[in-house]
């Protein structure tokens, strides 16, 4: 940009700086969203409740189906952002 685009744009500038903002919040949100660690580690605190008897087996096969396929998506939607790069 010039220096007169930049002097007629200067009134814009709070809206410029509020628009990267809302895009760096937007990119830690789906970071964190499509991060598997949290799921793996339910995962694991879903096992050590069926070895501590908290749960039964029918509840363990139900909830670690769910955190599975979770996960599956979550690999999945990592390969297409490894794709496009």
């Amino acid at each position: 940009m010039g220096l007169i685009t930049e002097v007629l744009t200067f009134p814009l500038a709070p809206l410029r700086g509020t628009t990267w903002v809302l895009d760096q919040l937007l990119l830690t949100a789906e970071r964190e969203y499509y991060d598997p660690a949290p799921v793996r580690k339910a995962l694991a605190e879903l096992e050590q409740s069926l070895l501590d008897g908290s749960i039964d087996e029918a509840e363990f096969d139900r909830r670690e189906d769910e955190l599975l396929d979770r996960l599956e998506q979550l690999e999945a939607y990592q390969q297409q952002l490894r794709a496009r790069s």
